[in-house]
Formats: structure tokens, C-alpha cells, sequence
């Protein structure tokens, strides 16, 4: 009996003595630190990655039409100048992509036919003066009764006559950039100045020394870049979502990274019958520096006006089934290093580079957003919390 009580009291004593452990075994367990959602940069990092930072976008991501096309000038901006006469070329002023203003000298042609015509003017405009003082004289006198009708008729249709030739001269001689005045005077020139029509730049030039040029040889091309617009094709399945005030944004090929917006203000009404598509055109709404007429573009027109915050998908990062993107939280003054935060979102729509996004938090008034690289970001922080040493 006393064994049997001995073996039960030490059975009782051992279970108590494995739940005390139990208890005191979850008391003592370490709660489980924060999660890590910050990463720290420092400034060469930064530069490195050619980090960028902004704000959310409005955006339109809802119905759009892909489009491309290339970059025009209008056709009262662009100008083909030729010579108007024939004649050899003795100089040339310019070259290719030089700027020029209106009557700026671009060539000098020489050629024996403008003298002739300057002489032929001299000699009916000193011959003008006597034939209009003869045709008043005659007119005078015939008004008195005292010269006859046919005389006076006579001065009369050549005075007429020698007028029209004069004043056809004078034309010729003012579309050939020579002064009337002048050639009055007895000043004869045997060259003439080839000027530019319009201010603008010299796209091309076909002509070189001592070439004779016809009346119809396009010596220059000059085109006014600051009226560049751009000019995209739309095929015929689109058509009926065409309308004028369109938004368009769109990408030229030697302007990488930066995105522009045109507003439709035409549309063509002539199918194109290779393609299926016709031509409308958009006014840039930036500054066009750089841009040159017949560059490639390509972009999306927008067809209706629900605009969503957008983000460029640079500036999201999956992790699992979650996106996040990071935001500027501080910078130590002392170190240098720039601290990003982590922030969830809840991507949408996506178009031409850019995601919509809704935030599971609202951020920070003015927070700045790191709009690319943020997988980098992402890389890093996890590198962090598995104690990695750069």
C-alpha cells in the first residue's frame, strides 16, 4: 500500500513538473519582430539607378487606339525654292540645318539673260516717260479741238502698250530680287539673289557650284520646325471614335524616356486604300526643340475622358501576390542616406507603360514616389532583412 502511494505521488509530482515546463516555456517564447518595410539608399546608389521621383498621375487607361505616324509641318510652313529663270550657280549661302529669315540671301545666280531683261526694262522705262507726255499732249489738244481723233488714239494705244510692257518688266524684275530703281539709274547687275521665302530651316540643298539650273530646279528645301505637328494613322475599324479635341500621347524615337501630348485638330476623310486607315492631325502641346518633320511616333489616342491615378509600371514591384511601390520617408543629414518606405497598392488597368493603381493606404500629403526601379528597391530591403553586407 505505502509502495502504491509512493509511485502516485511521484507520477503527480513528474506532470506537474512538465506543465510548469510547458507554461514556462510559452511565456518565455520572443515575440516576432515588426516586418521590415524601409530600405536606405545612399546618394551614389541613387545616382546609379537614375532614380526619379514624382507624384500619381491622371491618367487615361479606360478605351484608347494605338496609333502611329511621323512628324509634319504644315504645307504654308514649308516651302520648295527655285530659281524662277534659269541660270548658273556662282554662290551658295547655306548648308543643310543652317536656320535662315525671311529674304535671306540663299544663292547667287549669274547668266546673260539678266542683263538683257534689265536692259530691255531701261529701255522702255526711259521710253515710257516720252510716250505718256506725248499721250497728255495729244490729249490736251484733242480736248481743245485743235489735234485730230487719231492722233490722239495713236499716242494713246502706245502709251497703253509701252505701260503693260513696263509694268511686266518691272514684275520680272522684282521676282528676280532686282531693283527696278536701280536699273533705271543704269546700275545692270548680272547676277540675281535666290532669297528664302519663309524663316525656318534649310532641310535641303540640291544644287552646287556652277550648276545651270532650269526655272523649275528645286534649289532648296525650307521648313518652320516651330510649326511641327504630328500626324498619325487610324484604320477604318477606329474611325467611328474619332473626334476633334482628342487627347493623344506619344513617344518620338530620339527622345527616350519622354512621353508628349498632342490635341486632334483634323481628320482626314480619304481612306488610304494600301492601308485601311486615314490621316489625322494633332497640334503638339509642348515645346518642340528638337523634333524634325518625318521622324517615326507612336502612341494612343484617347477616346473618352475618365482619367485614373496611374503610376509607370517601373514604379511597381510584386512580392507573392501583393504590388507595392516606395516613397521618400527621410534623409540623414549625417550619413547621406535616403530612406524609402514601402507602401501596398492595388493595381488596375495597364496601357502603354503605366498601371492603375488604388492605394490600401492613403499617402502622405506631397509624398514623393520612386517612379522606376523599384524591384532594385525591393532587392535591397530583402537583402537587409536576411542581414546581407553590401
Amino acid at each position: 500500500m505505502k509502495s502504491y502511494l509512493f509511485i502516485t505521488l511521484f507520477a503527480l509530482t513528474a506532470l506537474l513538473s512538465c506543465n510548469n515546463g510547458s507554461q514556462q516555456t510559452k511565456t518565455e517564447e520572443p515575440e516576432k519582430p515588426a516586418e521590415n518595410n524601409s530600405v536606405q539608399l545612399s546618394a551614389k546608389q541613387q545616382q546609379a539607378l537614375h532614380l526619379t521621383f514624382g507624384t500619381v498621375q491622371k491618367r487615361n487607361l479606360t478605351t484608347v487606339v494605338k496609333v502611329n505616324g511621323q512628324l509634319e509641318v504644315a504645307p504654308a510652313k514649308k516651302a520648295d525654292v527655285t530659281a524662277i529663270v534659269g541660270g548658273n550657280v556662282k554662290k551658295i549661302n547655306v548648308f543643310t540645318g543652317d536656320k535662315v529669315k525671311k529674304r535671306q540671301t540663299l544663292a547667287v545666280l549669274e547668266h546673260p539673260d539678266f542683263i538683257k531683261l534689265q536692259e530691255d526694262f531701261a529701255v522702255v522705262a526711259n521710253n515710257q516717260e516720252f510716250l505718256e507726255q506725248e499721250y497728255k499732249r495729244q490729249k490736251e489738244l484733242y480736248e481743245n479741238e485743235v489735234g485730230s481723233g487719231k492722233d490722239y488714239q495713236k499716242a494713246k494705244t502706245e502709251y497703253n502698250i509701252s505701260k503693260a510692257k513696263y509694268q511686266g518688266l518691272k514684275s520680272r524684275l522684282e521676282l528676280l530680287n532686282l531693283s527696278p530703281e536701280e536699273v533705271k539709274k543704269g546700275n545692270i547687275s548680272s547676277t540675281i539673289t535666290i532669297v528664302s521665302p519663309l524663316t525656318g530651316y534649310v532641310n535641303e540643298v540640291n544644287i552646287k557650284l556652277g550648276t545651270y539650273v532650269n526655272a523649275e530646279t528645286i534649289l532648296f528645301e525650307i521648313a518652320d520646325n516651330s510649326a511641327i505637328h504630328a500626324d498619325f494613322m487610324v484604320y477604318e475599324k477606329d474611325v467611328h471614335l474619332l473626334k476633334k479635341g482628342q487627347k493623344i500621347h506619344f513617344t518620338v524615337a530620339n527622345q527616350i524616356g519622354k512621353e508628349f501630348t498632342a490635341t486632334v485638330f483634323a481628320i482626314g476623310k480619304k481612306f488610304d486604300s494600301s492601308s485601311r486607315a486615314i490621316n489625322i492631325h494633332a497640334k503638339i502641346n509642348q515645346e518642340t526643340t528638337g523634333l524634325i518633320p518625318g521622324m517615326y511616333v507612336t502612341g494612343h489616342l484617347h477616346t473618352d475622358n475618365i482619367f485614373t491615378n496611374a503610376l509607370p509600371d517601373d514604379a511597381i514591384v510584386k512580392e507573392g501576390e501583393r504590388s507595392f511601390i516606395f516613397i521618400v520617408d527621410s534623409t540623414d543629414k549625417n550619413t547621406g542616406k535616403t530612406s524609402f518606405k514601402m507602401r501596398e497598392v492595388i493595381p488596375g488597368k495597364k496601357d502603354e507603360g503605366y498601371t492603375e493603381v488604388s492605394f490600401i493606404e492613403e499617402l502622405p500629403k506631397n509624398a514623393q514616389i520612386v517612379m522606376n526601379s523599384a524591384y532594385y528597391l525591393l532587392s535591397e530591403m530583402n537583402k537587409d532583412e536576411l542581414g546581407e553586407e553590401d
